[in-house]
């Protein structure tokens, strides 16, 4: 089920006026760690304390993949009316080996809806470990670097970039982040996520708070 957060992130059944939306999947949901601790809640508490009106609606799910989040993106963004959805699926796609061509429409299906719907949106991209050969990490790849070129979304990087080689940022399945590094995730995409909100705050500025 979807993430549910104590104080200014609310459960994803209440209606949020100005919200955020978060769509992903474990690596947003608070896999393993407090879910106080997770980068949407960081990223919640981060609005509240510079002063933004936004609240953040975390609809991420363990395990989900492009088609369940195309497939629930509709009656998220009609039930929130976001002012901003970010987008941070794809992880699972890759991870199964799914069909690149249906994750980029799926992603694309998402990106649409929600640009219709008058969100701004963040594309996280995402990356997936080498050994599903050249070919497919680099097709794969692609999907969410074309897409961020030629959507009008606001292209942010992807998640664990900072960390993704330190074996000591992960849980013991070596795939989830542990709690210590959720600042660093959202200092790695707070600029785009600031960009969105049309805000001023810098990535510098960020950090002095955080």
């Amino acid at each position: 089920m979807a993430s549910v957060f104590a104080g200014p992130v609310i459960a994803a059944d209440i209606l949020a006026p100005q919200s955020v939306l978060i769509v992903g999947d474990s690596l947003s949901a608070g896999y393993g760690i407090d879910i106080k601790a997770s980068w949407p809640s960081l990223l919640a508490q981060h609005l509240v304390e510079q002063g933004y009106p936004q609240t953040v609606v975390n609809a991420s799910i363990s395990g989900e993949t492009t088609s369940g989040g195309a497939h629930r993106i509709g009656s998220l963004v009609e039930r929130h009316q976001p002012a901003v959805v970010i987008i941070a699926l794809g992880a699972n796609d890759g991870l199964r080996g799914l069909d690149v061509d249906e994750t980029k429409k799926n992603v694309a299906t998402m990106i649409s809806v929600a640009q219709q719907a008058g969100c701004k949106v963040v594309l996280l991209k995402v990356r997936i470990p080498p050994n599903y050969g050249p070919q497919y990490t680099a097709a794969f790849e692609d999907v969410f670097e074309r897409l961020g070129r030629t959507t009008g979304v606001i292209d942010a990087p992807f998640m664990l970039e900072t960390f993704a080689t330190s074996a000591d940022a992960f849980q013991a399945d070596g795939l989830h982040p542990t709690a210590k590094v959720q600042p660093e995730i959202l200092k790695t995409l707070w600029p785009s996520i600031a960009a969105a909100l049309d805000g001023e705050v810098s990535g510098a500025q960020f950090n002095e708070v955080l």
